[in-house]
């Protein structure tokens, strides 16, 4: 006697593993509507979306497309070149070396959600969808047909799991919503990249130029957006939008080509970062900048501790506070006790070198510590250090901090005679405070970007690896764990006071209260930690754009108040589920995660 374990196909239901669309539209008809779709979206961009003034942007303009019609602009231009390239029309191939359904899909959705957004946005907050005009409801039709096409499109479905005849109704409902989720994570799935082919060396840097001034094109956009309904929109653009270039096989293409030449496109990300100031007519959006710049410093210096060396550290904040206090005390703020003023590079000097002692003399007696229980008391040095700190305020200790206070008036900098608090114009641009440090930050960036690939690569780096992977086996191998992990934590710890210096002199004051293990605004300890889990532990630019989304967003998303902490941990919660090697992993954790990944014929140790 048989028992019958799966369920037989019915007319409704596509044959387990055959290519068919999530919607029961014919492919021909769904790829013509996703077509048709973009096309029409972008002609609405340039329509009325609303009959007032009174929703930012000014939507009320004939052929002009203003704020979130911008973005909707740009969604409906990849939907519809996806399409196209679909298609097979000649001279669009290029765009789609990993194919083009699942990309079509990620484009279709990234203008169906920026433009019902827009809609909903109207609607909520002027009183009703009357206040639509006839662009606010042909974008509205045009991007959902132009994704309903596109979810029509045949993919390979999953063979589902035969059912167990004992199984309860709870079991039967986990397994055949696991394999609906697998359905859908199937329809977006694209095939493998093909090889970028060799181009002329001029070729090839000219377009890693042009990817560079994307990017800051991009980063320049998101950083000024001037009201919160445009910013989350820029989200939902760049975040979908991303995907679908990914998903077309564009990111990977842009990937072999930066390997290609690792040292120009460095030299070239550093010369699109120090061009930032001149895009901006004041000092505004340059002070988010100098901060992301000392988040994204930090972070980095963190990562030799946590995605090299592997040692879960959650006070190294601290460090950052231990270069600012000493930077501050010695750089002639009337509330030092010691009442010097020593030049700059004495004062990074100093700051590096207290960092590096601290690290020392906290990594020494507790680097012989694992996991949870290192955690623990880095987690505890970093309240110690805020609470000293706080205390030696000449009445519960020692003079030396000046308390809760702080050390205040910090004077600005004034190196070789150049003063980094007045304005000055550089080819008729003019540059205020805040663009003067971040250069200089942008200067220290290098450093600790070239210390880390530097140490990363030599046999330091190869042993940190190794103690990442399997202490033991390291161990076994004749490593003296205790001093490589030492050299480690010594090493970020004086990166972190390297920045800590520059703090100091950014924000005039430095108080206990600036280097918490979490809070709303970074950086603190917790921040710190998310930014290099977030762009991917073991690489370099992954810390450095994890930071700047950690320091962007919540900057930008003030108006949700105390809310800011619950959305920023449902993001983290959906990062670490669908993307858990981080947004820009190295090759080797990212197999760890995707099995089922093509393996890389070089693994490298730290990554992009």
């Amino acid at each position: 006697m048989t028992t019958q374990t799966t369920a037989p196909d019915t007319p409704s239901t596509p044959a387990a593993g055959a290519p068919s669309g999530l919607i029961g539209i014919p492919p021909h008809i769904g790829r013509a509507l996703a077509t048709a779709g973009g096309v029409l979206t972008i002609i609405s961009t340039f329509l009325s979306w609303t009959w007032t003034a009174d929703f930012p942007g000014d939507l009320t303009v004939y052929g002009y497309p203003g704020g979130l019609q911008v973005l909707v602009l740009i969604g409906g231009l990849l939907t519809t070149l996806f399409a196209l390239a679909s298609y097979g029309v000649k001279g669009l191939g290029w765009l789609i070396p990993a194919g083009a359904d699942g990309a079509l899909k990620f484009a279709a959705l990234t203008t169906f959600a920026t433009a019902w957004y827009t809609v909903l946005a109207i609607s909520v907050e002027l009183g009703g969808v009357v206040n639509l005009e006839p662009g606010g409801y042909l974008v509205a039709v045009t991007s959902l047909a132009a994704l309903i096409g596109a979810l029509a499109l045949p993919f390979q479905r999953p063979v589902p799991e035969p059912a167990d005849p004992d199984e309860t109704s709870g079991e039967r409902f986990r397994r055949e919503a696991a394999h609906q989720w697998e359905t859908v994570k199937a329809s977006f799935a694209s095939g493998t990249p093909r090889p970028l082919g060799k181009l002329p060396a001029y070729a090839e840097i000219l377009i890693i130029v042009g990817i560079l001034a994307l990017g800051l094109i991009v980063f320049t956009y998101g950083i000024g957006t001037e009201y919160d309904e445009l910013f989350i929109g820029f989200l939902l653009t760049a975040g979908f939008g991303f995907a679908a270039l990914n998903k077309a096989g564009l990111i990977s293409q842009a990937s072999q080509l930066t390997a290609r030449h690792q040292n120009i496109t460095v030299c070239g990300a550093f010369v699109a970062a120090a061009l930032f100031p001149f895009t901006q007519t004041d000092d505004q959006y340059a002070t988010i900048g100098v901060y992301i710049l000392i988040f994204a410093t930090v972070a980095l210096g963190l990562n030799i501790v946590v995605g090299l060396a592997g040692l879960l550290d959650l006070g190294y904040v601290a460090f950052l506070g231990v270069g600012a206090y000493a930077a501050a005390l010695v750089s002639g703020s009337p509330n030092s006790p010691f009442h010097v003023h020593f030049p700059f590079w004495a004062a990074v000097l100093i700051g590096a070198a207290a960092s590096l002692v601290f690290g020392v003399l906290i990594g020494a007696p507790t680097l012989r510590l694992r996991g949870d229980y290192l955690a623990i008391v880095t987690l505890g040095f970093g309240e110690i250090f805020r609470i000293t700190a706080n205390n030696l305020d000449g009445t519960s200790g020692p003079d030396v901090t000046n308390g809760s206070n702080g050390i205040a008036s910090i004077p600005n900098l004034d190196i070789l005679g150049f003063d980094f608090g007045a304005q000055h114009d550089v080819a008729g641009f003019t540059i205020g405070r805040f663009a003067n440090y971040f250069f200089l930050m942008l200067i220290i960036t290098a450093v600790v970007v070239l210390v880390f690939r530097r140490s990363g690569n030599s046999r330091i780096g190869r042993a940190w690896v190794a103690i990442r992977e399997d202490e033991t086996a390291a161990l076994a191998m004749g490593i003296n764990g205790f001093r490589v992990k030492l050299i480690a934590f010594a090493v970020g710890a004086s990166l972190a006071g390297l920045a800590g210096t520059v703090q100091a002199h950014v924000t005039y004051t430095v108080t206990p209260e600036q280097y918490l293990f979490a809070g709303p605004i970074p950086p603190n300890s917790a921040f710190l930690l998310a930014a290099v889990v977030l762009g991917g532990m073991g690489t370099i630019s992954g810390p450095l754009i994890g930071a700047a989304l950690l320091f962007l967003i919540p900057n930008k998303l003030q108006f949700l108040g105390d809310y800011q902490l619950f959305a920023f941990g449902v993001a983290l919660i959906l990062l670490m589920r669908f993307r858990p090697e981080g947004l820009i992993p190295n090759r080797r954790r990212q197999l760890e995660f995707h099995e089922e990944a093509e393996a890389p014929t070089v693994l490298s140790t730290t990554g992009a």
